[in-house]
């Protein structure tokens, strides 16, 4: 393993892993609306989809930076998705019979992967530039996973923990839209960076 090789992965990993992108936003924005704990099953998709999309882009490396268009197009499509989700939050009822039906569950936490634009490019960097930290063979990939899988989930839960104390902060039902309104706008915030030039 090379130790220095090993640091600067870990200087690109945890920046990436906690600043804001769809991941972080959405957590935030579901962690006001309906709690750290229901929050955890959106964590749970997010993980699941993330790391198998590590892992695929570690096998395919090569393959996929051949094809930009359809890597472009992928992006455009995660934009739109992640825009929708914004929509959708910003949207929403504050009540609480809208909380029980519409919280997010694992499903949406895997799909958001394949269309996470970020996440893409957080792999395809990770993977040519720090894919030979822990060997050059698919387990040394799969190594590179799980360690930005060590990051990537307290920077989720983070930003899920944030959203609901500031919903403890955020408690009328004004307040609540408020709150909804950032968050949703900020998904669409993060939804014109993945595309803008």
């Amino acid at each position: 393993m090379d130790l220095e090789l090993l640091l600067a992965s870990l200087v690109f990993i945890v920046p990436m892993c906690f600043t804001p992108g769809p991941n972080n936003v959405l957590c935030a924005a579901h962690g006001s609306r309906f709690g750290f704990q229901a929050t955890l099953p959106l964590i749970s998709g997010m993980a699941i989809g993330w790391s198998s999309l590590g892992l695929m882009i570690g096998a395919a490396t090569a393959m996929i930076e051949r094809y930009e268009a359809a890597f472009e197009a992928l992006a455009v499509l995660g934009a739109i998705y992640i825009a929708y989700l914004g929509v959708k939050i910003a949207m929403s009822d504050t009540s609480k019979d809208a909380e029980i039906n519409g919280s997010l569950g694992v499903r949406t936490g895997v799909v958001l992967q394949l269309v996470n634009g970020k996440a893409w490019i957080h792999f395809l960097v990770l993977m040519t530039t720090f894919g030979g930290v822990f060997g050059n063979e698919y387990p040394g990939k799969v190594a590179l996973v799980m360690l930005n899988l060590l990051f990537g989930l307290p920077a989720v839960m983070t930003w899920a923990a944030f959203g609901y104390y500031l919903s403890k902060l955020f408690t009328t039902k004004q307040s609540a839209r408020i709150l909804n309104g950032f968050f949703g706008i900020a998904l669409i915030g993060v939804s014109i960076w993945i595309i803008a030039p």
